[in-house]
C-alpha cells in the first residue's frame, strides 16, 4: 500500500528551515549545521502532495512516522556551512504523534 490514508495537518513551524535563503536556514548554517532545502515553496508543496498520494512508508525514526518518494528531477539541495551543495532527489514527510507533518528534501530515507 502506498500513500497516507489518514487525515494529517501541515505543521508550519518547521517549513521555513527547509526553504532557501530564509532566516531559519541561515541560522542553522551559522551554527555549523548543514541544511536540506527545497528549490522553492511550490516544489515543497508539490512534493508533500505527491508523498501523501503515493509515498511509501519507511518506518518510525526518532519518534516520527516517515513516508518517502524518489523524484526523477532534483527537488532541492543540501548546503553545508562551507558552501558545498548536493542535489536531492528524495522527499520525506515526517508525521508526529498529533498527526502534524512537514516535508523534507533528503538524499534517501532516514535511518534509525
Amino acid at each position: 500500500m502506498s500513500g497516507i490514508e489518514r487525515e494529517i495537518f501541515l505543521d508550519h513551524r518547521h517549513l521555513l528551515k527547509h526553504l532557501p535563503d530564509t532566516p531559519q536556514a541561515q541560522r542553522l548554517l551559522r551554527r555549523g549545521r548543514a541544511v536540506h532545502v527545497f528549490n522553492d515553496r511550490e516544489t515543497m508543496l508539490q512534493v508533500a502532495q505527491a508523498i501523501i498520494e503515493r509515498g511509501e512508508y519507511t518506518g518510525k525514526v526518532r519518534n516520527y512516522q516517515r513516508y518517502g518518494l524518489f523524484f526523477p528531477e532534483p527537488i532541492g539541495f543540501r548546503l553545508t556551512p562551507e558552501g558545498t551543495t548536493t542535489l536531492l532527489f528524495y522527499g520525506e514527510v515526517k508525521i508526529d504523534a498529533d498527526n502534524r507533518y512537514h516535508p523534507i528534501p533528503r538524499s534517501g530515507p532516514s535511518e534509525g
